[in-house]
């Protein structure tokens, strides 16, 4: 192995000497490098047709983002629907009012005599109304319509609930099955809730049977029930319970009921179903 490393002073001369004019290349090809390279030339090119995109966006006017409405019945609106109409508290109250009595929207005129809502936005939503051809069928006048006595809801039975095209043993079966876990319907309009009950048909039998006598209630106390406390509540499962309880801890007592759609996956179009089983 001495052998092979064992250099004349001829050879370690050559060897030094190669070592320097590697070195010296290196160097000279690196300053060149950068010496080449114009200063006034760019080193990446613009996409012409990305920045022509770019620049009409950012030309073009901003547009607030708009609901998309679809085909409703007025005369069942909730809270959140009147929200994403842009209908008032106060405007809505009087439809409920309206409601309450057993009576019926028949057309959009009559919604805004109800409601008195302003004519640019009857003229917005109005497009959108569909009234059931079973609404006004049989009637003349409105009347007519306030001599109707319906049926109390909560009292009706599986065989009465029959009656209702649409509405068989099971669907019945279950109305009675989903008033007894309620304690009995607050209002009418709990009829919508009921699985497997087309709207439809709720809304035909709600012709015929409303909450004539509602049940006393014991009301949770949002701001100090547990998740346990809230589960009972038909409404709300476990996990939406936890987040309940877990958004008061994080953000303190809860200062309205509404509070509650800021939470993530709350049933929003239930709301004023839920409210009515809540107190602060």
């Amino acid at each position: 192995m001495r052998s092979h490393f064992r250099y004349t002073k001829q050879e370690k001369r050559g060897i030094l000497f190669l070592l320097l004019l590697i070195t010296s290349l290196q160097s000279g090809f690196y300053f060149y490098d950068l010496r080449s390279v114009d200063e006034g030339d760019p080193l990446f090119s613009v996409d012409s047709l990305a920045q022509a995109f770019i620049d009409s966006v950012r030309a073009s006017p901003r547009t607030p983002d708009k609901t998309i409405l679809r085909p409703f019945n007025p005369n069942y609106i909730s809270d959140y629907k009147g929200y994403v109409l842009d209908i008032s508290p106060e405007e809505l109250d009087r439809l409920y009012a309206f409601r309450e009595k057993g009576q019926y929207i028949r057309s959009a005129s009559h919604f805004q005599s109800v409601t008195q809502i302003s004519d640019s936005l009857l003229n917005r939503i109005s497009p959108y109304f569909k009234f059931p051809k079973w609404t006004t069928r049989g009637y003349s006048n409105s009347r007519d319509l306030k001599a109707v006595v319906p049926k109390d809801l909560n009292s009706a039975s599986a065989e009465e609930l029959q009656q209702i095209p649409g509405i068989g043993p099971v669907l019945s079966a279950r109305i009675v099955k989903f008033r007894d876990r309620l304690g009995g319907f607050l209002v009418s309009e709990q009829l919508l809730d009921v699985y497997g009950l087309d709207r439809e048909v709720a809304e035909r039998a709600m012709l015929t049977f409303r909450v004539v006598k509602a049940p006393e209630v014991r009301k949770i106390h949002l701001n100090t029930a547990e998740v346990d406390e809230l589960v009972s509540l038909i409404y709300l499962n476990r996990k939406l319970a936890r987040r309940i309880v877990a958004y008061r801890e994080e953000h303190g007592r809860y200062d309205s009921i509404e509070q509650l759609t800021k939470i993530e996956e709350f049933p929003r179009e239930r709301i004023h179903r839920i409210k009515l089983y809540l107190a602060l």
